[in-house]
């Protein structure tokens, strides 16, 4: 009995850790709230993403559990803010203020989405080029990408950013 306790006390410790560690790994869920990559750990107002580019970085952040989903690349979402009006409808309905979500890795092959090209408005992959429009739902423009952007639908909470819903498809690339 008293080996099973002792054994209790050296194991819950890491059942917690392995709890916190999930929810770090868990995909944007509905209401989470977006906290900038690097800067500072306050969630994200539509005012803090810059009119007209370049995309900013940010984490999933649950306010429930005061957990940072920054456990999975996965999980790395750009922001651009963007003039509405050019927007589709699915875009449109998914944007809060001019601001649209994607997530920041490339279908091709999993490199970050890291250039804003200004003079288009349109988003690219370093690694093989492949281009989106922000303003058409991350649709592919030109590149090997074999599917747009997976984009996240997101709402506000009290003057925040929040996430509506989940990615509208699979973040990452897929392996042929």
């Amino acid at each position: 009995m008293t080996l099973a306790a002792g054994l209790g006390l050296v194991v819950a410790p890491r059942l917690v850790r392995a709890d916190e560690e999930d929810a770090k790994r868990e995909r944007p869920q509905p209401g989470d709230l977006l906290v900038k990559i690097g800067g500072d750990p306050a969630p994200l107002a539509a005012k803090d993403v810059p009119q007209g580019g370049p995309q900013i970085l940010a984490w999933p952040f649950d306010p429930a559990g005061k957990t940072v989903r920054d456990g999975s690349r996965l999980n790395k979402v750009l922001l651009l803010r963007l003039d509405p009006a050019g927007f589709d409808e699915a875009t449109k309905a998914r944007a809060v203020d001019g601001v649209v979500a994607y997530s920041a890795i490339c279908p091709h092959a999993g490199c970050e989405v890291s250039r804003w090209l200004a003079p288009v408005q349109h988003l690219e992959c370093p690694c093989h080029f492949s281009q989106y429009d922000p303003k058409a739902g991350g649709a592919v423009i030109g590149g090997p990408a074999p599917r747009p952007l997976p984009a996240l639908p997101l709402k506000t909470v009290d003057g925040r950013l929040a996430v509506a819903r989940p990615f509208t498809a699979r973040a990452g690339f897929q392996q042929s």
